[in-house]
């Protein structure tokens, strides 16, 4: 399952830089909803990283950065994610507590879903919103990754 999730990760890792190139290319175009979509959702995977590792987030989930930050950003979460998956057992339960202050437990493994579905989600949201826009939407599905 470990090696699930690291081809998982390593296929967000890559659409996620290719969509934030493609945004700095187009920046003359009005993306900010795409801008607010990809700053959230690269924010989520770095708090569920935290989460996972016992430690404080250094972002809010909806806190906006520069482009040139989300390629940081990006590739922050994906070395913690591996990080994680390399020094984690998958089916170890994880205490937090949510941006609104109420208590949770999931393991590990569903929160490594939840990462990847949520990002996944958003990206759909930003072919949308390119597509609003004018601009062609970047094939980001699985299969096309794996092809």
């Amino acid at each position: 399952m470990k090696a699930f999730f690291e081809n998982l990760f390593q296929y967000t890792d890559h659409f996620n830089t290719v969509l934030i190139q493609k945004m700095m290319v187009e920046q003359a175009v009005d993306l900010s909803k795409s801008h607010r979509l990809m700053s959230h959702m690269l924010n989520a995977h770095h708090i569920w990283n935290k989460r996972i590792l016992g430690q404080s987030p250094e972002v809010g989930v909806w806190q906006s950065m520069l482009l040139t930050e989300m390629l940081d950003r990006n590739e922050d979460n994906y070395q913690q994610t591996q990080r994680i998956l390399h020094e984690a057992d998958l089916d170890t339960t994880i205490s937090y507590t949510n941006s609104k202050g109420d208590s949770f437990q999931n393991t590990v493994q569903d929160i490594l879903f939840q990462v990847v579905n949520h990002t996944s989600y958003h990206r759909a949201q930003i072919a949308t919103d390119f597509r609003e826009h004018g601009l062609e939407p970047i094939m980001t599905d699985y299969i096309m990754y794996k092809r």
